[in-house]
């Protein structure tokens, strides 16, 4: 058999493995060890597995990555996210449909210091949903409101699927957040504009107008809020002035969110440890994927797979854009099924190549590798709700056992519309995700 062939074979072995719901990682590594074995030999094998496990552990750069897990930790157990709803609310929680937008809002400042989907749209399902029934929102439009939120915990900054793109695709971290900076604003301020919409459109959606808050209780909710601004702006400020680097403005915010935690009591009764064990979990989940996919990314090498499907993708004729959108529709496809951070560590080493051989705008290969990056992770983020696997849907039904799932699903359609709205201007559009990267780079 040929080298491509083995690697065809390899990843339907994998596909299978996954399947039977064996962990990506582990599935992974098998897929490609084995086929590594089958095409270059046991010494060659051993060669690379000693190469490429001391080789990717010993990054630096890695170094962030629980890091910024104990910061989403701290700043979970360190009650954040009501302080962050409390003030948004306090601001537009009069309008019509004010508190949903309010959570949608909640939902980006707590993705800016958590940096995970999933567990914004956990936290927040806990802090906004009980305030949104009590209020006579629909069942519809609360769940699809806080499931859409949630998914901007993967692109506003910091995030952990942003850290993993940056290193795979050899980028730098500070420039992948700023270019995910002006996307996650665009996908806040969309998902306000579709609340808006289906409250004007459907006027059983919100109950009635709340009374405005006074300026006195909009200052006080504002200043509850205080971490959350030092944290974001000490991170991201000291990161883009080049004052830190992203693992000392890491640091930086893990020591501050423990202080927080630690001030509102979160850290009592099993707290802290209960920060450290989930800390050590995500991270020991994440280390274990990056090197099942440096082993698949071996095999891919070795039996030549990425320059084949790079030649034969624009052997079809599709041109550049027609080979963008089919790889975004593929995109939202595995996020119906899969995390974001597999997707992106099963499939970068195959389809980055692809989108670096063709021209879009006459972007350099780095301007293009991050346009591109971002353009993942907003498909990714689509994923998280899209049926029928949407897990952000899933983890608030988890949470809200009283929240049929086809109803949270009927409530994301909307929000899936501002999506696809967002995802057309950044693919037409390259310079709402470069302009930041250009000017403070």
């Amino acid at each position: 058999m040929s080298g491509v062939q083995i690697g065809l074979l390899m990843g339907v072995f994998m596909l299978a493995m996954l399947a039977l719901r064996i962990h990506v990682g582990i599935s992974m590594f098998v897929a490609g060890a084995v086929g590594y074995f089958w095409i270059s030999g046991w010494d060659a094998l051993v060669a690379t597995l000693k190469h490429a496990s001391y080789a990717r552990f010993s990054m630096y750069d890695l170094s962030v990555v629980p890091l910024f897990l104990l910061m989403g930790q701290f700043a979970t157990y360190g009650g954040l996210s009501r302080a962050l709803f409390r003030a948004a609310n306090a601001f537009i929680g009069h309008w019509r449909g004010g508190m949903a937008m309010a959570g949608v809002g909640a939902c980006a400042g707590f993705g800016a210091i958590c940096g995970s989907s999933l567990a914004t749209a956990a936290t927040m399902t806990q802090v906004v949903l009980p305030e949104l029934r009590r209020h006579g929102y629909s069942p519809g439009l609360s769940g699809g409101a806080i499931a859409a939120g949630g998914t901007l915990g993967i692109l506003i900054p910091p995030s952990v699927p942003l850290i993993i793109y940056a290193i795979l695709a050899e980028q730098n971290i500070a420039k992948m957040f700023m270019a995910a900076l002006v996307p996650g604003v665009l996908a806040a301020l969309g998902y306000m504009v579709v609340v808006g919409l289906v409250v004007r459109i459907r006027a059983d959606a919100a109950g009635p107008l709340v009374p405005r808050h006074s300026w006195a209780e909009r200052g006080r909710t504002l200043l509850a809020t205080w971490p959350v601004i030092v944290i974001f702006v000490a991170v991201l400020g000291g990161i883009y002035s080049g004052l830190f680097t992203a693992t000392e403005a890491a640091a930086i915010g893990v020591l501050a969110t423990g202080v927080v935690a630690w001030r509102s009591g979160g850290l009592k009764d099993g707290g802290l440890a209960a920060c450290i064990a989930g800390t050590a979990s995500g991270t020991g989940m994440i280390f274990l994927i990056l090197i099942g996919a440096d082993m698949l990314s071996s095999l891919m090498a070795v039996s030549q797979i990425s320059n084949v499907t790079a030649q034969w993708v624009q052997g079809l004729g599709l041109g550049p854009f027609g080979v963008l959108i089919a790889i975004l529709l593929i995109y939202i496809l595995l996020g119906c099924v899969m995390d974001s951070l597999s997707m992106i560590v099963i499939t970068i080493p195959i389809l980055l190549p692809v989108v670096l051989g063709l021209d879009y705008w006459g972007l350099g290969a780095d301007e293009k590798s991050i346009w591109f990056g971002v353009l993942a992770m907003v498909v990714m983020e689509m994923g998280l709700i899209t049926p029928p696997v949407g897990m952000n849907v899933y983890v608030i039904n988890g949470v809200a056992r009283d929240l049929p799932l086809g109803t949270i699903f009927r409530g994301v359609i909307p929000f899936l519309l501002s999506d696809f709205i967002r995802l057309a201007f950044l693919v037409g559009f390259p310079m709402l995700t470069l302009a930041l990267v250009r000017w403070l780079g």
